[in-house]
């Protein structure tokens, strides 16, 4: 139990101390006019209050990520706890700051714009696709859930619920920000933070106590806590999905100084949320081994759905099946308004000009088309490669934010320490996992640390490129 309310404070504290390091590191000015004033356009770029930012990027970025993937995660034992804090205060909670305040810096900027900004043209293309590929697979597996649990629960058969969803979905995608997701959204985000909290109090009223921290791996199958914990507990403590979601609200922003409570504040609540479900998940079936009966029986949404109604009743039930059902559907949908975003971004590069809404209509349709036929694959097949494509899209936003700091002569250790951790994992898990190389395990640490040590090579030259270009001003000043 002790572990479990220190991980909270640590989290609240890293929000109200490192938060702070961050953003003056960082520099806001909120002399400068924001997109959301500059650029407005009734669709995208609108001003709404911080609050209301704060809510729908929680939403955004959060879904069922943090219910799901700490509940799956928690199989590890405590040593889950560890990884959500530090992962969340210095590197998830930086990474959706930086990505947030570099778009609102460059007029909402989408997250391929900013890689190819400061990692180079070559890099772009390359996450150009892997960024559209990621928000398809997201959008795909986070309709597939919600479509099986409706027709499990209603008449409704799978195929039809899931042009119901998409139905949705294009509205939500190509209507302005604040028709739709402005005024629905704050309301399902006080939902999962209602959820959180109660499910939190009720942890300290359960028949087995909150266990404390221990290094020990209690997975029920000894899989390695290195580098899988990582992966499977992304959102919650660090994911790339959150840097292609940032830039929805950098555009709807009134000041800057708002970054710190919008970016950095949401993700320590998704960080607090998934610690309430990763304890949950340990303690209310008396451990890993009790916890990972379960999930083999029904999966995460069987969990979520049996610690709701044993706290909750049937207002448990209730919130259970709308979480499962309500938030997926509402990390989908924005996937899918980013990935329009991202097309129109790509197009314009070409010099074709977007400016019609029936244009922005037309370059939606090839993402609505391949994400509806993603759906009618296996779920579990989906969400394997949602996670290396999420990490390695993390990884390269980490990396994207050490370069701005590192050109403009910034402290850049706070985002190239966690971009070089994160460059560790996602090049073993590749190797590792059998939707990668495949490998052993040890070959599996010899290939990825080798890959990191090149990729920290490459960094240390630009440092050393800076160093240079940083001195050769001063001596032409000296002359």
């Amino acid at each position: 139990m002790a572990t479990f309310v220190s991980a909270v404070f640590l989290l609240v504290l890293g929000y109200f101390v490192y938060a702070k390091v961050v953003e003056r590191i960082f520099g806001v000015n909120d002399e400068n006019v924001t997109p959301a004033y500059s650029k407005t356009d009734g669709l995208d770029y609108t001003p709404m209050s911080w609050w209301k930012g704060t809510l729908i990027q929680l939403l955004n970025i959060a879904g069922l990520g943090p219910i799901f993937g700490a509940i799956m995660g928690a199989l590890y034992g405590p040593v889950a706890f560890i990884w959500i804090v530090i992962g969340s205060i210095f590197a998830g909670a930086v990474h959706d700051y930086f990505s947030g305040m570099l778009s609102l810096r460059h007029g909402g900027e989408q997250y391929p714009s900013l890689v190819g900004r400061y990692l180079g043209k070559s890099i772009k293309a390359i996450i150009n696709v892997l960024s559209i590929i990621l928000m398809i697979l997201v959008a795909a597996a986070f309709t597939a859930g919600p479509a099986q649990l409706i027709a499990k629960v209603t008449p409704l058969s799978y195929q039809v619920a899931i042009v119901i969803i998409f139905a949705y979905f294009i509205l939500a995608a190509l209507l302005p920000v604040n028709k739709l997701i402005g005024k629905i959204y704050p309301l399902f985000g006080a939902v999962l933070l209602f959820m959180a909290v109660v499910i939190g109090v009720g942890l300290f009223f359960m028949d087995h106590p909150i266990p404390n921290v221990t290094l020990e791996n209690l997975h029920p199958n000894q899989l390695p806590i290195w580098p899988l914990l990582m992966i499977t507990i992304s959102c919650g403590a660090v994911s790339g999905f959150h840097c292609t979601q940032s830039p929805i609200i950098a555009r709807t922003m009134k000041k800057e100084s708002d970054g710190r409570k919008i970016f950095y504040g949401a993700m320590i609540l998704e960080g607090i949320i998934a610690l309430i479900w990763a304890a949950a998940g340990m303690t209310f079936f008396g451990g890993t081994d009790g916890l990972g009966i379960a999930l083999a029986e029904g999966g995460p949404a069987a969990v979520v759905d049996e610690i709701s109604k044993s706290l909750l009743g049937t207002l448990g039930g209730i919130l259970a099946i709308l979480g499962v059902i309500i938030l997926p559907i509402t990390t989908g949908d924005t996937a899918l308004r980013s990935s329009r975003m991202m097309i129109v971004d790509i197009v314009k590069q070409f010099g074709v000009k977007v400016d019609s809404y029936k244009k922005t209509v037309l370059l939606t349709i090839p993402v609505i088309v391949s994400t509806f036929a993603l759906t009618q694959m296996d779920y579990t097949f989906l969400w394997r490669y949602v996670g290396w494509t999420n990490q390695v899209v993390a990884t390269v936003m980490l990396w994207t934010a050490a370069m701005y700091l590192l050109q403009n002569g910034k402290f850049h250790w706070i985002c190239s320490v966690p971009a070089m951790f994160m460059t560790s994992v996602v090049c073993t898990y590749i190797f590792y996992a059998p939707e990668g190389f495949h490998l052993a395990f040890q070959p599996s640490m010899i290939f990825g640390l080798t890959l990191t040590l090149a990729v920290i090579g490459w960094f240390m030259v630009q440092v050393r490129k800076s160093r240079v270009s940083d001195y050769q001003p001063l001596e032409k000043s000296a002359s």
